[in-house]
C-alpha cells in the first residue's frame, strides 16, 4: 500500500485520483482549497487539509502535515492548478501573477518543502500534472501553457537531480478530460476586448466551448493509469494520456523535426570553424 500526497482533491482528475488510491487500500491525504470532498475512503485512510495555494507561507507546514498524518509519503501529485483563456495581450497582470501563483509557484514550493523529507526516506516518486498545452500550445491559452512548459522543464530537471537519492520523477500531460476543467470552476477568462483576435483566439475558445461535457477522455480510467505508473519498476519521465494528447504531441513533434532539418545548415553556421 501506498501514501499519497495530492494537491487539489475537490474535483476533476485530483479527484479521481485520490478515490481510485483510496478503493484500494492506499492512504491519501489531499488539500482542497475549502469544503470537503465526498470521497469514499473505502478500506483506504483519507486526511484532507484545507489550504489556499496562492498563500506561499501556507505551504510548507500543511507538507509537514502530510508526512506526520501519514508517517510518509510514497507518491507526491502535484494536481492543483487551472486554465486562463485568451490572448496574451488582454490578459492583466493580476491575472498573470495568480496563475503562475497556482500553477508554477505552488508546485515548486511543495516540492521543495517535500525534499529533505523525501531524501531522508530514500524512495518516492513526485508527478506533476502538467497538459498537453504545455508540449504543444494552442492559440488561445498562452499563459496556461506558459505554466504547465514550465512544470514540465521542472520536472525533466528535477528528475536528474534526485535520482541518486532513489526519488522519481514524471510529468503526465493530459488532453481533454470530461471532468469540469472547461467550467467556471477551473477556468477563466481574461477580461479584455477579444474582437482583434477573433479569428485565432475567438475561434480556439469557441472549440473549448463547444467540447464541454463531451470530452473524449474519462478521468477513472486517468487514474487508474497513473496507479499503474507509480506501480511500475521503471516508470516514464514523461506520459501522456488521451488519444487526442498523443496526437497532438505527435503533429508537434513532426512540425519541429521538420523545421530542425529544414534550417539545419543556418543553425551550424554559428559555430566557430575546427581549430580556431
Amino acid at each position: 500500500m501506498k501514501t499519497w500526497f495530492i494537491t487539489g482533491i475537490s474535483r476533476g482528475l485530483g479527484k479521481a485520483l485520490a478515490q481510485a488510491a483510496l478503493a484500494r487500500g492506499d492512504t491519501v491525504v489531499g488539500t482542497v482549497r475549502d469544503g470537503a470532498p465526498y470521497l469514499d475512503a473505502g478500506s483506504g485512510t483519507l486526511h484532507v487539509i484545507p489550504v489556499d495555494l496562492t498563500d506561499a507561507a501556507a505551504i510548507a507546514p500543511v507538507v509537514q502535515a502530510a508526512f506526520d498524518k501519514a508517517g510518509r509519503i510514497d507518491v507526491l501529485v502535484n494536481n492543483a492548478g487551472y486554465g486562463l483563456l485568451g490572448a496574451l495581450e488582454e490578459a492583466t497582470d493580476a491575472e498573470f501573477q495568480r496563475l503562475f501563483a497556482v500553477n508554477v509557484f505552488a508546485p515548486f514550493a511543495v516540492i521543495r518543502a517535500a525534499l529533505p523529507a523525501l531524501r531522508r526516506q530514500g524512495s518516492g516518486h513526485i508527478l506533476s500534472i502538467t497538459s498537453i498545452a504545455g508540449r504543444a500550445p494552442a492559440g488561445s491559452s498562452g499563459l496556461y501553457s506558459a505554466t504547465k512548459s514550465a512544470l514540465e522543464g521542472l520536472t525533466q530537471s528535477l528528475a536528474q537531480e534526485i535520482a541518486p537519492f532513489g526519488l522519481k520523477a514524471t510529468a503526465i500531460a493530459p488532453g481533454a478530460f470530461r471532468t469540469d476543467f472547461l467550467s467556471n470552476h477551473s477556468i477563466r477568462r481574461s477580461q479584455g476586448a477579444g474582437a482583434h483576435y477573433a479569428e485565432s483566439v475567438g475561434s480556439g475558445i469557441a472549440r473549448l466551448d463547444a467540447m464541454a461535457g463531451r470530452q473524449i477522455g474519462d478521468p477513472d480510467k486517468a487514474a487508474a493509469a497513473i496507479l499503474e505508473l507509480v506501480d511500475a519498476p521503471n516508470p516514464p519521465l514523461h506520459l501522456l494520456l488521451g488519444s487526442d494528447a498523443l496526437r497532438r504531441a505527435r503533429e508537434k513533434l513532426d512540425a519541429v523535426i521538420d523545421e530542425i532539418d529544414r534550417w539545419e545548415t543556418v543553425t551550424r553556421s554559428t559555430d566557430y570553424q575546427q581549430g580556431v
